[in-house]
């Protein structure tokens, strides 16, 4: 069952509540999802995830982006459900100063693995920096995004 409730830091977010842990991200008590699985968020039970879950700014603009990618009327129609979905459940954790400052620490990660930081993979990076400024693990689908942040950001993949 999902419910919104509690808070990480100022922003509240949805507690899900499950008397059982089916692997590594659900035993975790809190995290930051990632635009991956706010997506599929439908198929997950709340069991595989954390007990408490939030979202970035950051991850409601791709959301809200998504319905001017797709020329089909139904695909837009989707993806705007999805918009109101996650409108209903979170509210976003801003990125913040804390978060711009992260990010620099974010960027100088991703140069120093050898990543580009640049393009499609700054969207990823400024999630990454949110979570890292709220002390939050990235919950994602697509763990080659944030390749390089060992040691900053805990990354795991649902």
């Amino acid at each position: 069952m999902l419910l919104k409730s509690t808070q990480l830091r100022s922003a509240p977010t949805l507690t899900v509540t499950s008397t059982k842990a089916s692997n590594h991200v659900a035993r975790v008590e809190k995290g930051l999802l990632d635009t991956s699985v706010v997506i599929d968020l439908h198929k997950f039970e709340p069991a595989d995830l954390p007990a408490r879950i939030a979202i970035s700014s950051i991850t409601m603009a791709e959301l809200v982006a998504g319905p001017h990618a797709v020329s089909s009327a139904a695909a837009r129609a989707e993806r705007i459900d999805r918009i109101q979905r996650a409108e209903a459940m979170f509210d976003p954790l801003p990125f913040d100063i804390d978060a711009a400052r992260a990010y620099g620490r974010i960027y100088a990660a991703t140069v120093e693995a050898g990543q580009n930081p640049r393009g499609q993979r700054a969207v990823d990076l400024l999630i990454a920096a949110t979570a890292l400024s709220n002390s939050l693990p990235m919950i994602t689908r697509n763990r080659d995004d944030f390749k390089g942040l060992a040691g900053l950001v805990e990354v795991l993949t649902i």
